[in-house]
């Protein structure tokens, strides 16, 4: 079981991350991919908000395990704590205008892989060994669904070599933004299941003794 404040703290930054994209995306020209914003006039601000927000939801969410269940989760706080990085990495070093040429834009790329692969894992490696509770279903099932997401995005992107077989280059934005939706969800779930639940307070009525009345008093006697 995880504080209360830290899981709340995640969730707060998982939905000012998904705001911030959420304008860009709305207010900005359209781009392929999210990262692409920051290259576009009002563009920076949003982006860096988003990525340095989700980073703030997964330390939240790793310092809220450490707390509450340092020994069962070490592996999910340092897949949360390289999910950070890279999503700070990304943050510090920006995108460069399709086709990447700088080391800036392969640092940006390597740190965004390392985000998009470290969560699903996260998620998996937190809910194994749980009970079949909902909340711990919820956890797998947005872990396989950011897995396979990620598969189909890194196969239809255009540095793929199955990507001419798929007609990749279309959608893979689209694939993109589905990756980082999934793995939003996922986070919250994350932060979800693992909460500290009041308890439940029961309360019932005394037993009830039987009243005899004068009657039977004098009848027994």
């Amino acid at each position: 079981m995880i504080p209360r404040q830290s899981a709340w703290g995640a969730i707060a930054g998982t939905a000012v991350s998904a705001g911030a994209l959420a304008y860009a995306q709305i207010a900005l020209p359209t781009q392929t991919l999210l990262s692409d914003y920051a290259l576009v006039s009002g563009g920076l601000v949003p982006v860096l908000i988003g990525m340095l927000a989700l980073a703030g939801a997964c330390l939240s969410l790793a310092y809220g395990l450490a707390a509450g269940d340092p020994g069962r989760t070490a592996a999910t706080r340092v897949l949360l704590l390289a999910g950070a990085a890279g999503l700070m990495m990304s943050a510090i070093f920006p995108t460069d205008p399709s086709p990447i040429g700088s080391m800036t834009g392969e640092i940006h790329r390597w740190a965004a892989a390392v985000v998009f692969t470290s969560l699903p894992v996260a998620g998996w490696a937190l809910a194994r060994g749980r009970a079949a509770a909902p909340r711990w279903n919820a956890v797998r099932a947005m872990s396989v669904t950011s897995a396979a997401t990620l598969a189909v995005y890194l196969a239809a992107h255009p540095a793929s070599i199955t990507s001419t077989l798929i007609s990749g280059s279309a959608y893979y934005g689209l694939l993109e933004r589905g990756v980082v939706l999934a793995e939003m969800v996922l986070l919250t779930a994350m932060a979800l299941a693992p909460i500290e639940r009041r308890p439940t307070v029961q309360t019932s009525a005394p037993p009830v003794e039987p009243q005899h009345s004068e009657r039977s008093e004098r009848l027994a006697a």
